[in-house]
């Protein structure tokens, strides 16, 4: 029977091996992964144990730059109105029509 083993066993059989003296690059190699996500894995198991092997989003926690929602919805029913319209068009008229600070100079 084929067993099917999930990312987190996977990682902490990886751990495992790093802890119990075989090298780094060895490990790396054998689970087809650098040797510094085996460094991470080894850092984040030592820190919390396996619930630290889970996988992690990518998402960042914070956009300060992020458009605002009513700009965004400006934006969005000008280019219904507009379709053939470009950004630097689009950003001239928000600004004449609202003077919003969606143009930085």
């Amino acid at each position: 029977m084929l067993w099917e083993r999930s990312v987190v066993e996977q990682r902490y059989d990886a751990v495992r091996e790093v802890l119990d003296g075989r090298g780094v690059t060895e490990v790396a190699a054998r689970y087809g992964v650098s040797r510094q996500s085996v460094y991470t894995w080894v850092g984040r198991y030592r820190a919390g144990g396996l619930a630290e092997l889970e996988g992690r989003s990518h998402r960042p926690h914070h956009s300060p730059d992020k458009t605002t929602a009513e700009v965004e919805a400006a934006v969005c029913q000008l280019r219904r109105t507009h379709p053939r319209w470009g950004p630097a068009r689009l950003g001239w008229e928000l600004e004449r029509a609202v003077s919003c600070p969606c143009r930085r100079g």
